[in-house]
Protein backbone atom coordinates (compact mmCIF):
# COMPACT_ATOMS: atom_id res chain seq x y z
CA UNK A 1 0.00 0.00 0.00
CA UNK A 2 1.41 3.38 -1.16
CA UNK A 3 2.37 5.92 1.48
CA UNK A 4 1.25 9.79 1.00
CA UNK A 5 3.95 12.75 2.67
CA UNK A 6 7.14 13.69 1.40
CA UNK A 7 8.51 10.58 1.09
CA UNK A 8 11.20 9.98 -1.70
CA UNK A 9 11.58 7.38 -4.09
CA UNK A 10 14.61 5.73 -6.02
CA UNK A 11 12.59 5.07 -9.30
CA UNK A 12 12.92 8.10 -11.81
CA UNK A 13 10.02 10.16 -13.05
CA UNK A 14 10.74 9.73 -16.33
CA UNK A 15 11.27 6.48 -17.89
CA UNK A 16 14.46 6.09 -20.31
CA UNK A 17 11.92 4.77 -22.85
CA UNK A 18 10.02 7.86 -22.77
CA UNK A 19 13.17 10.38 -22.82
CA UNK A 20 13.80 11.06 -26.38
CA UNK A 21 10.43 12.52 -26.89
CA UNK A 22 10.54 14.13 -23.49
CA UNK A 23 13.83 15.86 -24.71
CA UNK A 24 12.27 16.86 -28.22
CA UNK A 25 9.44 18.43 -26.45
CA UNK A 26 11.36 20.17 -24.06
CA UNK A 27 13.71 21.65 -27.22
CA UNK A 28 10.20 22.96 -28.86
CA UNK A 29 9.27 24.60 -25.91
CA UNK A 30 12.49 26.18 -24.86
CA UNK A 31 12.66 27.94 -28.47
CA UNK A 32 8.98 29.15 -28.33
CA UNK A 33 9.79 32.00 -27.63
CA UNK A 34 12.43 32.95 -30.49
CA UNK A 35 10.30 32.13 -33.61
CA UNK A 36 7.78 34.59 -32.88
CA UNK A 37 10.43 37.32 -31.81
CA UNK A 38 12.55 36.57 -35.22
CA UNK A 39 9.68 36.80 -37.86
CA UNK A 40 7.68 39.36 -36.09
CA UNK A 41 9.16 41.12 -33.50
CA UNK A 42 6.93 39.95 -30.64
CA UNK A 43 7.39 38.28 -27.58
CA UNK A 44 4.93 34.94 -27.15
CA UNK A 45 2.47 36.61 -24.33
CA UNK A 46 2.78 39.78 -25.43
CA UNK A 47 0.20 40.63 -27.45
CA UNK A 48 -2.35 39.67 -24.64
CA UNK A 49 -0.71 41.45 -21.46
CA UNK A 50 -0.84 44.64 -23.99
CA UNK A 51 -4.23 44.33 -24.30
CA UNK A 52 -4.76 44.97 -20.29
CA UNK A 53 -3.87 48.67 -21.23
CA UNK A 54 -2.06 51.18 -18.85
CA UNK A 55 -3.70 50.11 -15.62
CA UNK A 56 -0.69 48.24 -14.06
CA UNK A 57 -3.22 45.90 -11.80
CA UNK A 58 -5.21 44.65 -14.71
CA UNK A 59 -1.55 43.82 -16.16
CA UNK A 60 -0.29 41.98 -13.08
CA UNK A 61 -3.96 40.25 -12.71
CA UNK A 62 -3.91 39.31 -16.81
CA UNK A 63 0.38 38.03 -16.00
CA UNK A 64 -0.55 36.01 -13.00
CA UNK A 65 -3.90 34.46 -14.83
CA UNK A 66 -1.64 33.37 -17.38
CA UNK A 67 0.93 32.09 -15.18
CA UNK A 68 -1.56 30.04 -13.28
CA UNK A 69 -3.26 28.58 -16.07
CA UNK A 70 0.12 27.45 -17.24
CA UNK A 71 -0.77 24.31 -16.08
CA UNK A 72 -3.25 23.00 -18.85
CA UNK A 73 -2.28 25.54 -21.82
CA UNK A 74 1.69 25.52 -23.44
CA UNK A 75 2.03 29.51 -22.06
CA UNK A 76 5.70 30.52 -21.83
CA UNK A 77 5.78 31.13 -18.76
CA UNK A 78 9.67 32.49 -18.46
CA UNK A 79 8.87 35.24 -21.39
CA UNK A 80 5.57 36.34 -19.06
CA UNK A 81 7.66 36.42 -15.65
CA UNK A 82 9.63 38.54 -18.11
CA UNK A 83 7.44 40.51 -19.37
CA UNK A 84 5.93 41.53 -16.06
CA UNK A 85 9.43 42.77 -14.59
CA UNK A 86 9.49 45.13 -18.13
CA UNK A 87 6.64 46.47 -17.46
CA UNK A 88 6.16 46.88 -13.56
CA UNK A 89 9.56 46.44 -12.37
CA UNK A 90 11.74 44.31 -10.40
CA UNK A 91 9.61 44.11 -6.96
CA UNK A 92 5.74 44.44 -8.37
CA UNK A 93 6.69 41.97 -11.25
CA UNK A 94 8.31 39.31 -9.10
CA UNK A 95 4.92 39.81 -7.00
CA UNK A 96 2.54 39.21 -9.72
CA UNK A 97 5.06 36.20 -11.61
CA UNK A 98 5.04 34.35 -7.96
CA UNK A 99 1.74 34.18 -7.52
CA UNK A 100 1.13 33.23 -10.87
CA UNK A 101 3.52 29.93 -10.49
CA UNK A 102 2.48 29.30 -7.35
CA UNK A 103 -1.06 29.26 -8.23
CA UNK A 104 -0.34 27.32 -11.30
CA UNK A 105 1.36 24.44 -8.76
CA UNK A 106 -1.30 24.55 -7.06
CA UNK A 107 -3.85 23.83 -9.73
CA UNK A 108 -1.89 20.91 -10.96
CA UNK A 109 -1.49 19.49 -7.12
CA UNK A 110 -5.62 19.63 -6.92
CA UNK A 111 -6.30 18.01 -10.40
CA UNK A 112 -3.28 15.19 -9.47
CA UNK A 113 -5.40 14.86 -5.91
CA UNK A 114 -8.69 14.55 -8.18
CA UNK A 115 -7.35 11.65 -9.15
CA UNK A 116 -8.35 8.20 -7.41
CA UNK A 117 -6.20 6.54 -5.50
CA UNK A 118 -6.77 3.23 -6.88
CA UNK A 119 -5.81 4.56 -10.59
CA UNK A 120 -2.81 6.45 -8.91
CA UNK A 121 -0.92 3.08 -10.04
CA UNK A 122 -0.55 4.11 -13.28
CA UNK A 123 0.37 7.33 -13.03
CA UNK A 124 4.25 8.19 -12.42
CA UNK A 125 5.81 7.55 -8.93
CA UNK A 126 5.84 10.45 -7.03
CA UNK A 127 8.34 12.99 -7.17
CA UNK A 128 11.13 14.37 -4.64
CA UNK A 129 11.04 17.72 -3.36
CA UNK A 130 14.09 18.13 -5.23
CA UNK A 131 11.61 17.13 -8.68
CA UNK A 132 9.12 19.98 -7.56
CA UNK A 133 11.84 22.26 -6.47
CA UNK A 134 13.64 22.50 -9.67
CA UNK A 135 11.11 21.22 -12.08
CA UNK A 136 9.52 25.32 -12.79
CA UNK A 137 10.77 26.27 -15.14
CA UNK A 138 11.26 23.37 -17.27
CA UNK A 139 8.22 22.88 -19.62
CA UNK A 140 5.91 19.90 -19.29
CA UNK A 141 8.10 18.96 -16.58
CA UNK A 142 6.63 21.01 -14.33
CA UNK A 143 3.30 20.31 -15.37
CA UNK A 144 3.84 16.00 -14.92
CA UNK A 145 5.33 16.92 -11.49
CA UNK A 146 2.55 19.20 -9.61
CA UNK A 147 0.08 16.43 -11.06
CA UNK A 148 2.01 13.40 -10.02
CA UNK A 149 2.51 14.82 -6.29
CA UNK A 150 -1.51 15.16 -5.78
CA UNK A 151 -2.12 11.97 -7.07
CA UNK A 152 0.08 10.64 -5.03
CA UNK A 153 -0.72 12.31 -2.41
CA UNK A 154 2.32 14.56 -1.24
CA UNK A 155 2.10 16.36 1.92
CA UNK A 156 0.26 19.79 1.25
CA UNK A 157 2.44 21.15 3.20
CA UNK A 158 5.99 19.85 2.48
CA UNK A 159 4.40 20.69 -1.54
CA UNK A 160 3.75 24.05 -0.84
CA UNK A 161 6.48 25.25 0.92
CA UNK A 162 8.93 23.74 -1.75
CA UNK A 163 6.70 25.24 -4.87
CA UNK A 164 7.21 28.54 -3.04
CA UNK A 165 10.98 28.23 -2.31
CA UNK A 166 11.60 27.18 -6.18
CA UNK A 167 8.84 29.06 -8.03
CA UNK A 168 10.25 32.18 -5.50
CA UNK A 169 13.93 32.06 -7.17
CA UNK A 170 12.73 31.21 -11.21
CA UNK A 171 10.48 34.47 -10.17
CA UNK A 172 12.80 36.67 -9.40
CA UNK A 173 15.33 35.86 -12.22
CA UNK A 174 12.42 36.44 -14.61
CA UNK A 175 11.41 39.88 -12.85
CA UNK A 176 15.10 41.00 -12.92
CA UNK A 177 16.10 39.77 -16.12
CA UNK A 178 12.53 41.54 -17.18
CA UNK A 179 13.75 44.89 -15.79
CA UNK A 180 17.02 44.87 -16.58
CA UNK A 181 16.82 43.91 -21.01
CA UNK A 182 13.49 44.45 -22.46
CA UNK A 183 12.76 48.13 -21.12
CA UNK A 184 16.04 49.06 -22.47
CA UNK A 185 15.12 47.52 -26.03
CA UNK A 186 17.76 44.68 -25.54
CA UNK A 187 14.93 42.00 -26.58
CA UNK A 188 17.26 38.84 -27.81
CA UNK A 189 19.68 39.61 -24.53
CA UNK A 190 16.92 39.20 -22.32
CA UNK A 191 15.43 35.81 -23.95
CA UNK A 192 18.42 34.20 -23.52
CA UNK A 193 17.56 33.55 -19.47
CA UNK A 194 14.24 32.48 -20.50
CA UNK A 195 16.00 30.40 -22.42
CA UNK A 196 18.54 28.86 -20.41
CA UNK A 197 16.84 28.36 -17.16
CA UNK A 198 15.00 25.17 -18.16
CA UNK A 199 18.09 23.67 -19.70
CA UNK A 200 19.97 24.60 -16.52
CA UNK A 201 16.63 23.00 -14.48
CA UNK A 202 16.61 20.16 -16.90
CA UNK A 203 20.41 19.33 -15.86
CA UNK A 204 20.53 19.64 -12.31
CA UNK A 205 17.52 17.41 -11.98
CA UNK A 206 19.11 14.91 -14.11
CA UNK A 207 22.33 15.33 -12.49
CA UNK A 208 20.11 14.47 -8.79
CA UNK A 209 18.22 11.91 -9.89
CA UNK A 210 21.73 10.12 -11.11
CA UNK A 211 23.07 10.46 -7.30
CA UNK A 212 20.04 9.59 -6.12
CA UNK A 213 19.77 6.11 -8.22
CA UNK A 214 23.84 5.38 -7.98
CA UNK A 215 23.68 5.98 -3.80
CA UNK A 216 20.57 3.37 -4.03
CA UNK A 217 22.24 0.87 -5.65
CA UNK A 218 25.67 1.47 -3.69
Amino acid sequence: MRQGGDRCTHAPLISASKLPRLLAVLTCAVLLPVIPFVLIGELPGERWLRASGDDALVFGLTGAALLALDVLLPIPSSVIGALLGARLGFFAGFGWTLLGLLSGHLVGYWLGRLVPSRWASELPRAPSLWAVFLSRPVPVLAEAVAVAAGAERVTFGSFVATCAAGDGIYAAVLAADGAAWLPAGLGAAGLAVPMLLPVVAWSVWRLVVRRRLTRGAA
